[in-house]
């Protein structure tokens, strides 16, 4: 356990961000599933918005974001 009061605020703060960051990371695992279930338009572009509401809050990589959304993509056209 941290000792130092800024140390005790590092973890409270890194803590909050883990179950933000998990709860972003979970809907856009979700709504991947949901496509591979079902591939529909609509689901991918919900999942495209997960995706890049992600990305714009520096939980994924930018080129992994980009990487998702071509494998989210690809569920869609072998499905047709």
């Amino acid at each position: 356990m941290p000792i130092l009061k800024n140390e005790k605020k590092a973890l409270r703060a890194s803590k909050k961000r883990e179950t933000s960051n998990r709860r972003i990371k979970s809907k856009v695992k979700t709504n991947f599933d949901k496509l591979k279930n079902t591939p529909t338009k609509e689901i991918l572009a919900s999942t495209y918005s997960s995706i890049d509401k992600a990305a714009k809050k520096n939980i994924f990589h930018k080129n992994k974001a980009k990487r998702l959304k071509k494998q989210a993509a690809n569920f869609l056209n072998k499905s047709k």
